[in-house]
């Protein structure tokens, strides 16, 4: 079967990098200050962003590790939107160059962040960086200031987080309320330290439209679906479209066919939001109600 048989095969993440500046507790990707770029080069990229867009895909995000932090990532926009795609970074938002703000600001492309919590401290102690808060909140102001759509994740992590106050923060500086999102910490990646868990920590929508490649090639359903499902393959060795078609790839969709979903509006109730929406672009690979195109 033809990836391009498969309307629901719209959104791909992108991760391009899992170097970041950042240490978060709770980090999905286990990236950090060590991580590396993987062995994708900027040709075998464009070629997966080729392969995506011929096959109907039409929104990507650019996800890490700190996609920022890539040196191709501006080229990669330009070409994901000559190509027809919707564009998302997702960015910790610590640092950006002029180069990136000039890609940013191209129609079609949007960002999303995370923030978690009107304090200081307790936002460091999250990302592991002294100086993160006042860095973050302070491009978010720039990313609005330039009219780049931005939305952003809270992940409520332990008793006492100020997230109320993140959101008055956020929404202080102009973010849409409706573009603030909070989620639970899952026990993905690092969790802050608690023992992984099984496919019950996905939002059980990964295999809805969705597909995520990694800095080695690997495939998976979902950017956060690595530990619990492994990967469907390897773009290094085959094209996007026969990966989609191979027999591992409905191995995993056949595990999460099985599941309940955990939706469809928790925790903060928006319609058609499950798991209340830590990995919500505005075309929400987990949100079965949002096939459009950002364009």
């Amino acid at each position: 079967m033809s990836i391009a048989t498969r309307p629901d095969t719209r959104f791909a993440w992108l991760w391009l990098t899992d170097r970041c500046q950042l240490a978060c507790r709770h980090c999905a990707s286990h990236s950090g200050p060590q991580g590396t770029h993987g062995s994708m080069e900027l040709a075998d990229w464009k070629r997966v962003i080729d392969e995506l867009a011929a096959a109907g895909v039409l929104d990507v995000q650019f996800y890490g590790g700190e996609p920022t932090a890539h040196p191709d990532l501006p080229e990669l926009i330009v070409y994901a939107r000559a190509a027809g795609l919707g564009v998302e970074v997702y960015s910790n938002l610590f640092s950006i160059t002029p180069r990136v703000w000039a890609a940013l600001e191209q129609p079609g492309v949007r960002l999303a962040t995370s923030y978690y919590s009107g304090h200081a401290t307790q936002h460091e102690a999250i990302t592991g960086r002294a100086g993160s808060h006042e860095r973050t909140r302070a491009n978010i102001a720039a990313a609005l200031r330039r009219g780049i759509p931005l939305r952003v994740g809270i992940v409520r992590m332990r008793p006492g987080q100020d997230v109320a106050g993140a959101v008055a923060e956020l929404t202080g500086l102009g973010v849409p309320a409706e573009r603030i999102r909070i989620d639970d910490v899952r026990r993905i990646g690092r969790a802050d330290g608690v023992p992984a868990g099984g496919v019950e920590e996905l939002c059980g929508h990964c295999a809805d439209g969705s597909v995520a490649v990694r800095p080695d090639g690997q495939v998976q359903l979902c950017a956060f679906s690595g530990e619990q499902l492994g990967s469907i393959g390897n773009v290094h060795e085959q094209p996007i479209e026969q990966v989609l078609a191979g027999a591992a790839h409905h191995q995993a969709r056949a595990v999460l066919a099985g599941l309940p979903t955990n939706g469809p509006c928790q925790p903060d109730g928006g319609p058609c939001i499950p798991k209340g929406g830590d990995c919500l672009p505005y075309s929400d690979p987990c949100n079965p109600c949002l096939p459009k195109n950002l364009a």
